[in-house]
């Protein structure tokens, strides 16, 4: 396999970046989901609380009483940014798969194309 042409193993790099990046923004996108689930979850436990009911939000390590209504939006607020950049992280995830494909079947037709012609050069 020494014998790999230096534009197929810089192909070989390429591709290796563009599964990193993938693996990478996979995860991302996986954790601003979980994020958005877990502020849907606590706006729907604040619409069940009363009105009345006192509500604390966690600011670093200390617990401030907040008015319901500015937590309930503040919720919304973080939901719907935390959607766009899901939204927007899906946008690459899907053209970093169209780019890995390519370089894997460029890579690949490379491969056959060498393994086609004789080796006693």
């Amino acid at each position: 396999m020494n014998n790999i042409p230096p534009k197929v193993q810089n192909q070989l790099q390429m591709l290796q970046q563009v599964q990193q990046q993938l693996q990478s923004i996979v995860q991302q996108k996986a954790q601003y989901e979980l994020a958005i689930k877990d502020a849907k979850r606590a706006g729907e436990e604040l619409q069940a609380t009363a009105d009345e009911a006192e509500v604390f939000v966690t600011v670093g390590s200390v617990m401030v009483q907040k008015d319901k209504a500015v937590v309930a939006e503040t919720l919304s607020d973080k939901a719907e940014t935390l959607e766009i950049r899901v939204k927007s992280l899906a946008k690459q995830e899907d053209a970093l798969k169209g780019k890995f494909e390519q370089l894997q079947s460029q890579i690949k037709a490379a491969m056959e194309g060498m393994s086609a012609q004789p080796s006693g050069n």
